[in-house]
């Protein structure tokens, strides 16, 4: 089969209007009826659009395949994820303490559930112990102050880690434990905690699997 043919058959298997298609791809009505004659044919983009659509490959649109991708979402257990968009605001130490830079280093989409206002960059290797690892990213909530053990991103004078944080008022004392033996745990006492600044709670990473 033909493009024109296949788009006509799944639009009208799925009881889709050209209308509707049309302002689901943010085109003219008179564009979905061209793709349908075989009149004109789609972009790539447009192709990526009607395979989500569809929920079928872009090779089964073209007629390379013959059978359309099974439609995931209608297995139990499986379902689709809602994002949204987070700014990664550069690298974090996992070992030593790195320079922080406030510039965006692009745009991350994460699960729109997750309560979070920017990204790191994972480096290092002191964290593994918590699962993050180097180059993951880590999503951060925006807060001034963590509860004992959770994972904190931490700015130390211009430079911020990230570590499991416990704080002592009683001693005016804050330690920052890393997740890898291998390392020591940053002691900060009395007037050493003008320097510090916590900067968020991470509540969720991102890793690529290995």
């Amino acid at each position: 089969m033909k493009f024109s043919e296949i788009l006509k058959s799944l639009r009208k298997n799925k009881r889709i209007t050209q209308t509707e298609l049309a302002n689901m791809l943010n085109v003219s009505k008179s564009t979905i009826g061209m793709y349908e004659t075989g009149q004109r044919e789609p972009n790539f983009e447009i192709l990526e659009k009607l395979s989500s659509v569809f929920s079928v490959s872009i090779d089964y649109l073209l007629g390379n395949s013959p059978n359309p991708s099974p439609d995931v979402t209608i297995i139990p257990g499986i379902f689709p994820l809602k994002t949204k968009k987070l700014p990664i605001m550069g690298d974090i130490a996992c070992g030593k303490p790195i320079f922080a830079e406030e510039s965006y280093d692009g745009y991350i989409d994460i699960e729109e559930g997750i309560n979070a206002d920017f990204c790191l960059r994972a480096k290092g290797d002191s964290m593994i112990g918590a699962r993050i690892m180097d180059g993951d990213i880590v999503m951060v909530k925006k807060q001034d102050m963590v509860q004992n053990g959770e994972i904190a991103v931490v700015l130390i004078d211009d430079e911020a880690t990230l570590k499991r944080a416990y704080f002592y008022p009683d001693k005016n004392k804050l330690i920052l434990n890393p997740e890898n033996p291998k390392y020591e745990p940053l002691v900060f006492i009395g007037e050493e905690l003008n320097s510090i600044h916590i900067l968020g709670k991470a509540v969720a990473f991102q890793s690529v699997i290995r």
